[in-house]
């Protein structure tokens, strides 16, 4: 997440990965019980799979998504994980996507695009926002930049990939602004709802700043789409459902706004990293208008800037932070914070983990889960 802490060679970046991976990692409960109250309590270790850096060294792995299918060069339960950072380690402008496929444990890449792909405005620098489709779809949020800051930054847009890697259609509009969070997706074959968080309204240069302003203009929006078989997706409708988020730029880490979003039952999880909480939308998939910035179902405690969000199978959330190298269990029905764990135990950083974590996804069994640690560009499992 961090642009100034990147490791240019892979071997590097593996090796550190693995040594910070064989940390003891420390439980911290929110209330004490002898039995297991979540998923993070059942979890024993922490293991490094791969490295996330493709052959032409972009840094800064920031989404995952699991594919549900076998399609083209992709396995069912490959992990895709793509790039926010080039070789350089500037922001804003990565461009691959690679795939991790656990059978073999060999990655490869699955797409590059240019930087500078018109359709896109403001260019490309892939996000967190990413998921494959069960029709074979790959939709990956761009949040471009030219300098790697947020002086150059563009409105990005959503880019559509077939299963082969190639860029089919690209998603842009009013309504996108740099797509940074986590996508949550209600996926059934020939449609699908896409929600995904916008950061980017109002959000311009960090130069001149030693803090530079908070805009309350962050927005969650649903994009309806309609699939017909061997065609790529059309949107068909648009809808902000939620609103007013804080976001503002950061020269350590892009953006700073709504991050992760997970959807279960009608509601849609949203977490406000700069509000310090975790927020509801309720009726999300049905809504026709902004639910503002929701209830919140939590705030503070174990949260130390709520991130990327999954669920588990018992429909707990996980919620990695951005100030530690934690991630933090969460019961939706009552927002009591049940856990937090140490997955990045770095002490480079201060506290240890500080700024490393970003995308996170449960494993098709259930029994785990992936994550990123991006100062060493390495994806890690947990299980």
């Amino acid at each position: 997440m961090r642009a100034h802490r990147g490791v240019a060679h892979r071997a590097r970046a593996f090796a550190a990965a693995a040594i910070a991976a064989c940390c003891a990692a420390l439980l911290v409960p929110a209330t004490a019980s002898a039995d297991p109250q979540g998923l993070l309590e059942t979890i024993h270790q922490q293991q490094t799979v791969t490295s996330t850096v493709p052959d032409n060294g972009d840094q800064n792995p920031y989404a995952l998504a699991i594919s549900p299918i076998t399609a083209g060069k992709v396995q069912r339960n490959d992990v895709l994980i793509d790039n926010f950072n080039n070789a350089a380690n500037l922001q804003g402008v990565g461009t691959t996507i690679v795939d991790y496929n656990p059978a073999t444990q060999k990655l490869s890449l699955f797409a590059n695009v240019p930087h500078d792909l018109k359709e896109c405005p403001g260019g490309v620098g892939l996000s967190t926002a990413m998921t494959v489709l069960k029709s074979g779809w790959v939709v990956v949020g761009s949040t471009p930049s030219n300098d790697g800051t947020t002086d150059t930054k563009g409105s990005g847009c959503l880019l559509v990939f077939d299963m082969q890697g190639n860029l089919a259609t690209v998603f842009s509009g009013e309504n996108i602004n740099d797509p940074w969070g986590n996508m949550a997706v209600v996926d059934n074959g020939d449609t699908a709802s896409l929600f995904i968080s916008n950061a980017g309204f109002g959000v311009g240069k960090v130069t001149g700043y030693v803090d530079p302003p908070v805009f309350k203009q962050a927005t969650v929006l649903r994009v309806d789409l309609a699939i017909e078989a061997g065609k790529p997706p059309v949107v068909k409708n648009q809808t902000i459902v939620a609103s007013g988020f804080s976001e503002r730029a950061d020269r350590g880490v892009f953006l700073i706004g709504p991050t992760g979003v997970a959807f279960k039952d009608g509601k849609l999880y949203v977490s406000d990293a700069i509000g310090n909480r975790i927020s509801v939308i309720e009726d999300a998939l049905t809504r026709d208008t902004s639910a503002g910035v929701g209830r919140t179902l939590t705030a503070d405690g174990l949260l130390q800037r709520p991130l990327a969000m999954c669920l588990t199978p018992a429909g707990h959330l996980l919620v990695t932070n951005g100030l530690n190298g934690k991630v933090v269990e969460i019961d939706p029905e009552n927002g009591r914070q049940i856990y937090a764990r140490w997955i990045d135990t770095d002490k480079a950083q201060s506290p240890p983990g500080n700024g490393d974590l970003f995308g996170i996804v449960m494993t098709p069994e259930g029994d785990g889960f992936y994550y990123v640690e991006d100062d060493v560009n390495t994806l890690v499992l947990a299980r």
